[in-house]
């Protein structure tokens, strides 16, 4: 009796075990990937290099990790370059366990797999992947190097990502060449920028709230001449098929976008460039913040419209005494004699500017002091952060509107205006700020008179100012209605616009042509990318021309 009892007890032992077996090979994958960095080498030689790490924390009563799916941008890499680790183990790589449609590979966790409730980091390194580089469309003198990292398919994926890719552009290229394109969404418009080790530029775009799902795409574009033009891949023109109703419409969607698309992108995308006249190379990160610019200066780095900084220059010559505005409609200003000591260049080079007749040479010597001033600018910006003095100047910009909102009494009010006038205008919200905080009468600064040569302080009726009328308030310095003052000092930067500089567009174009000359490139004829994946997902790469074509390749699942 007892044999038989211990027989079944094995039996049932056993039995059990092999439903746990069956019922684990049935369990879902579902995970969440906690961090992942994505590091992306654009050789010399054309082709690039892939290093990637991801944090996985695989989810209690989920399938063990034993399979991590990597999509490729094409079947053109070297399986034999490809090295990959469990936490610093070594573990093995396959193209034949690949379970996703597309080219790529399998990372074989094996007994490193990752089970329920763990949390393990997974990281391979692809030595050569060729075929990436294709001609930018903006400038044919440039390369365009786009890539879209692997992601895995949603259902088996929960949580979001810290997540960051960093580009290492080619040994050799300059500060000042190359161009980031558009980011995806989630991710800062513009990328740190900076060297890594080897001396080489890198672009790191960075989010801590991303997923791992979702289709992200970077991009940037360099000079050929840092790379083989062989290297170039330039797609066949797609072949005619038989359907001729199909074919018909490829070739006249072709057709529109090639010669109507294409130029209106171009032509959007370098307007856009035109106005942006500070040098790339003031980009390149050092570190800490450069402290002491003047307000115009710190316009400059927050890239201000122009007729705003012009205007802002006016100002600051009215507050010093330096000059008085002689007409307001066109602008005209008279300089002092003497000139006050201890000016900046670009305010002497502001009133030179203005003792020429308003025309053409007047311009041209706006456009010269503009382009001294964003060369100082770059050239003090050197070794410091951008991004950490952008930020020190957009809080001095929020502290100062901050005194100004929270004075007790107008009086107050358009005291601590008139202090930090210069630091307020560089909120881009300026125009609109000014008329919402200025309602009631505003006791006009010491230097009016020298803006508005009309001013003429009148009598107040019964207390309360008349619409449009300055006033004498009792005991104070002269007021004017809120909405009045409020609309000068905001007309004052329109008529630089209208009047002084003619179409700002166009002077702005001026000023970048000479401090950021070369096109930045916004959209290239370079792949596309499109997947995903179980423990691991897809990433492709075509082109056709039409500037383009989505790729077929979605991850598979275990």
């Amino acid at each position: 009796m007892a044999r038989r009892i211990l027989v079944g007890l094995v039996i049932a032992v056993l039995a059990l075990g092999a439903a746990s077996h069956v019922f684990a090979q049935d369990l879902p994958y579902f995970f969440q990937v906690n961090k992942t960095v994505v590091n992306v080498y654009w050789n010399s030689d054309g082709t690039m290099s892939l290093d990637y790490a991801w944090v996985f924390a695989n989810q209690p009563g989920a399938h063990p990790i034993d399979f991590v799916d990597v999509g490729m941008p094409g079947s053109d890499f070297e399986m034999d370059t490809i090295r990959a680790s469990v936490d610093g183990t070594a573990v093995s790589v396959s193209e034949s366990d690949y379970a996703g449609t597309g080219s790529g590979f399998a990372i074989v966790l094996g007994n490193k797999a990752i089970a329920a409730g763990d949390t393990a980091t997974v990281s391979v390194h692809i030595g050569t992947v060729r075929s990436v580089l294709y001609p930018d469309s903006a400038d044919d003198t440039y390369a365009s190097a786009n890539f879209a990292p692997t992601w895995f398919d949603s259902k088996f994926v929960t949580g979001t990502t810290d997540y960051t890719v960093i580009y290492h552009l080619p040994p050799g290229v300059q500060p000042e060449e190359p161009r980031w394109h558009a980011a995806p969404d989630g991710f800062p418009s513009e990328p740190q920028t900076g060297f890594d080790d080897n001396g080489n530029i890198t672009y790191t775009w960075y989010s801590p709230n991303a997923d791992s799902f979702s289709y992200y795409r970077f991009g940037a574009s360099f000079p050929r001449a840092y790379i083989p033009a062989e290297s170039i891949y330039t797609p066949p023109p797609t072949p005619l098929i038989n359907d001729d109703t199909f074919g018909t419409l490829v070739f006249f969607c072709c057709f529109g976008f090639i010669f109507l698309g294409v130029p209106a992108i171009t032509a959007i995308g370098n307007r856009n460039r035109k106005l942006q006249y500070l040098p790339p190379k003031i980009s390149i990160e050092g570190h800490g913040i450069k402290r002491g610019l003047t307000a115009v200066e710190a316009a400059i780095l927050l890239e201000q419209p122009l007729d705003k900084v012009l205007t802002m220059i006016l100002f600051g010559l009215l507050k010093k005494e330096a000059a008085t505005v002689t007409r307001r409609d066109p602008l005209e200003i008279q300089a002092s004699d003497p000139l006050p000591e201890k000016m900046h260049d670009y305010e002497k080079d502001f009133i030179k500017a203005f003792k020429e007749p308003q025309g053409k040479e007047r311009q041209r010597l706006l456009q010269e002091m503009t382009v001294r001033l964003v060369r100082t600018v770059s050239e003090k910006m050197k070794g410091f952060s951008r991004k950490e003095t952008v930020d020190y100047y957009k809080s001095i910009t929020e502290k100062a509107w901050a005194m100004v909102e929270s004075a007790d009494t107008p009086e107050v009010k358009s005291q601590k205006f008139d202090e930090a006038l210069e630091w307020t205008m560089l909120d881009k919200d300026y125009d609109d700020r000014t008329r919402r905080v200025f309602r009631g009468p505003v006791f006009v600064p010491m230097w009016w008179g020298r803006f508005d040569p009309t001013f003429h302080p009148a009598s107040t009726r019964g207390g309360i100012p008349t619409a449009g009328q300055p006033v004498s308030m009792p005991g104070s310095s002269t007021a004017l209605p809120g909405a009045d003052f409020a609309a000068q000092m905001v007309t004052g930067v329109q008529t630089f616009s209208q009047k002084v500089v003619g179409n700002i567009n166009t002077f702005t174009e001026k000023v970048t042509n000479a401090t950021n000359p070369i096109p930045q490139s916004r959209g290239t004829s370079g792949g596309r990318f499109k997947g995903g994946g179980r423990a691991g997902g897809c990433a492709c790469a075509c082109a056709c021309a039409c500037a383009g074509c989505a790729c077929a390749c979605a991850g598979g699942g275990r």
